[in-house]
């Protein structure tokens, strides 16, 4: 590998000798064999990668191509005007082969070739580079976004998402590199037209001047030698040229060109059909090979029909039962089943989680549909158990006929808890704030976070990003739906058998720690209280060895769970602060001191535990400065987080849980010493 290293720095320091150092018509022969060797490898690694990323060194290895054909261009040309116009076997064998003994008719021919390498290809592959760029780099900031949406709803974990903010980085990148790069394509193909003038009026000059042959003597030989040399250098120019017009046009694939063509095509039975007979129908065009017709109509009718058949079969045999996941019963023997009691006792269990889905959302979630549903919910078990340190039930997926074709419901325990309704041909664009561009689409609001959106079709996906959208597709949509909605029901999912199941699971790391609290220290009944209670205010619970430590310290003293809960929140400040701080800075709401003592002074006591016991009119004046005082912060604060002192922490954020049950309620004891607390709004009551 390091001599390959090596390899690559010494061949274009050789490259760069070839223009100034004469070689032998024998080695010329072998450089021109090698340039069209490396050309093909080049064509063929374009057409079997599956994204542009795979070969990006592409814009140096075009560099390094464009330079080695000028010198042996050159290198060829003073053998042609030096020896004769002999300048290798293989500049001879090109120019015969193409002038077949008609050298006008050859240099038309070659003349041709040349102008479709500089006019079609060339040309075609420098546009789209260019277009491809500004486009690449103009919707950066929406894949940005996107990839934070993905990041923030546990979808993808931090170095997945690391991973594709550098992919976007080395995209943008590369097709900036392949703007400037086709430009060397270009200008290759320019050169290649003026060296082949110079070799055929230089040799013409020389071999009537200097040789003192005759005029058909002079265009025989320097035509050959012109046109095989053009050839020569022409045709791995076009192989590189295609090759650049092939990476430029690549669209990311989970395959390579070749597979993808054949899946894409192969999905078109109709289209391959109808050929077939417009084929059959040019059989009346009188004088028409009618049996090459014949041929080819009945091949492609053949495939198309072909494909049709294997294709019915294919969905008979994907399509989903309507039901499926519900009734495992036929309706005849439905009666028949039920007469066995234990059978009616089946149907009493609930699911924790349940999602029901309109029929026409069922290829979103069936694997069976090329849906990756199933892997994106493991993924998100996998990410919410390694921020909340809880793990997400099962999720029940069934059809429903009774909704709406498009719209899902996700129940908690078999109770409805949300709905949403998505377009699956169709992008959501979500609106963040900082447009610079309207796009047409269907306005909607995103389901998860209540976010203005429009549905756009996948071709204004582009477009979209380039304005500044947040565009996501509809599997993204449910699951950052469902994933949000498992958040905020976390405390309801977390049953006594999970939190034996944690107390296992930590036994094995630290037993004795384990057996000495639970149940000597407190109960499994109050544990799960405690432990339901850090989750209701998103609280992770990853570290229980801090949370037993915690309950056996103070479980003395404290025998009230949401008391105990207070305690194991202040140690586990160094987690929330992480939660709610950024930059080392926490922006929040501070309470007036006379509001917090109007709190404390209202907290009464009775044999269930403590409780706040405020006046209807203070709470709604405390209510109603506390909304003003959000309402002015917004633009600088996305999740409002007002600080109490310990004492009123719990009392105030029950009492806001009924009116913002989005906002956030910290005490000083929660925050750690080294981040800075900046006070952006302050609730009084005057």
């Amino acid at each position: 590998m390091k001599f390959l290293n090596n390899a690559v720095s010494i061949f274009v320091i050789l490259i760069i000798a070839l223009i100034v150092i004469p070689l032998p018509p024998t080695l010329l022969d072998a450089m021109f064999i090698l340039n069209i060797t490396l050309s093909l490898v080049i064509l063929m690694m374009t057409m079997y990668i599956k994204t542009a990323l795979d070969f990006s060194v592409f814009p140096s290895v075009l560099l390094i191509c464009t330079l080695f054909r000028l010198a042996l261009n050159i290198s060829s040309t003073r053998q042609i005007l030096t020896n004769s116009g002999y300048a290798g076997q293989v500049i001879k064998t090109f120019g015969t082969f193409v002038l077949q003994g008609n050298i006008v008719v050859g240099f038309i021919v070659f003349l041709i070739i040349v102008l479709v390498n500089f006019l079609v290809i060339t040309k075609g592959s420098e546009r789209v580079a260019e277009v491809a760029a500004r486009f690449k780099l103009d919707a950066m900031p929406g894949k940005q976004m996107a990839i934070d949406a993905d990041l923030n709803s546990g979808l993808i974990n931090e170095e997945q998402a690391r991973k594709r903010r550098d992919d976007i980085q080395r995209e943008a990148e590369f097709y900036g590199s392949m703007d400037g790069a086709s430009k060397f394509v270009k200008g290759d193909a320019v050169m290649a037209i003026i060296i082949t003038f110079i070799n055929f009026l230089g040799g013409i000059i020389i071999g009537m001047v200097q040789g003192g042959k005759s005029i058909n003597e002079v265009l025989q030989i320097y035509t050959i030698a012109s046109v095989g040399d053009g050839l020569v250098s022409q045709l791995p120019a076009l192989l590189v040229s295609t090759a650049t017009g092939m990476i430029v046009t690549r669209a990311a694939s989970d395959s390579t060109l070749g597979k993808d063509l054949t899946r894409q095509f192969m999905a078109q039975p109709v289209v391959i059909m109808l050929v077939g007979f417009a084929i059959l129908g040019m059989c009346l065009i009188p004088n028409m090979p009618i049996l090459w017709l014949l041929f080819f109509a009945a091949l492609f009718i053949g495939m198309g029909a072909a494909l049709a058949k294997k294709q019915k079969e294919a969905e008979g045999g994907s399509r989903p039962e309507p039901g499926g996941a519900v009734s495992a019963v036929q309706p005849g023997n439905e009666a028949e089943y039920f007469k066995d009691i234990d059978n009616i006792y089946k149907l009493l269990p609930l699911d924790a989680i349940e999602m029901e889905f309109g029929y026409s959302l069922i290829p979103l979630v069936d694997e069976r549909s090329g849906s990756s549903f199933i892997d994106r919910l493991v993924m998100f078990r996998k990410q919410f158990a390694t921020d909340m340190g809880m793990v997400v039930p099962a999720v029940r997926l069934r059809d429903n006929g009774m909704l709406n074709p498009n719209q899902y419901v996700i129940k908690i325990k078999g109770e409805e808890v949300a709905r949403g309704e998505i377009l699956m041909d169709y992008y959501l664009a979500l609106d963040p704030g900082n447009l610079t561009g309207e796009i047409d689409g269907i306005d909607t609001i995103e389901p998860a976070y209540g976010i203005p959106s429009k549905w756009i079709t996948p071709d204004k996906k582009d477009m979209a990003e380039i304005y500044g959208y947040t565009v996501i597709d509809p599997l993204s949509v449910v699951m950052t739906h469902l994933s949000e909605t498992v958040r905020k029901h976390a405390f309801e999912l977390l049953s006594r058998q999970d939190v034996n199941q944690i107390l296992e699971n930590r036994k094995k790391y630290n037993a004795p720690l384990v057996n000495d609290v639970v149940p000597n220290v407190i109960t499994q009944a109050n544990l799960q209280k405690v432990l339901c209670g850090l989750l209701k205010e998103g609280v992770p619970i990853r570290d229980m060895d801090t949370i037993l430590e915690t309950i056996s310290n103070n479980a003395g003293s404290v025998h009230d769970p949401e008391m105990l809960t207070e305690f194991v929140r202040q140690a586990l400040k160094r987690t929330i602060t992480r939660q709610w701080s950024e930059g080392g800075q926490i922006r929040v709401i501070t309470l007036d001191g006379e509001v917090e003592k109007t709190i404390v002074n209202s907290i009464s006591k009775n044999e269930h535990g403590t409780y706040l016991a405020l006046d209807p009119q203070t709470t709604q004046k405390i209510i109603t400065k506390l909304s003003e005082c959000i309402s002015g912060v917004k633009d600088v604060v996305a999740t409002p987080i007002i600080l109490t002192s310990p004492v009123v922490r719990l009392y105030f954020s029950k009492l806001l849980q009924q009116f913002y049950p989005k906002a956030v309620v910290l005490s000083f004891n929660e925050l750690e010493n080294n981040v800075q607390i900046q006070a952006v709004a302050n609730v009084a009551l005057n």
